[in-house]
């Protein structure tokens, strides 16, 4: 891999997966995509890897497990409303 080249930052990933499936994972891929600009622009290219490689990882954690929980919901309210829909 050619260390000359920018790092992706992940940050409007980040954002999008805080904003809507998990809050507390989305804001911590934000934290470290916010590090990845300003570390490869102190030259510290290494560092800048291994932060967005962090975030990307704490993006795709919360974007997956989002995900899970709001099908989780789904399937939870839809079996709630068919029992309450059959007892009438």
């Amino acid at each position: 891999m050619d260390t000359n080249v920018q790092p992706k930052t992940w940050l409007v990933e980040s954002i999008l997966v805080t904003l809507f499936c998990c809050l507390p994972l989305g804001i911590v891929g934000i934290v470290y995509a916010a590090k990845v600009n300003s570390l490869y622009a102190a030259g510290l290219t290494e560092a800048a890897q291994q932060a967005s490689a962090k975030a990307g990882k704490w993006t795709k954690l919360g974007f997956f497990l989002g995900i899970i929980v709001i099908i989780l919901y789904a399937v939870l309210y839809g079996t709630t409303l068919a029992t309450l829909m059959t007892e009438m």
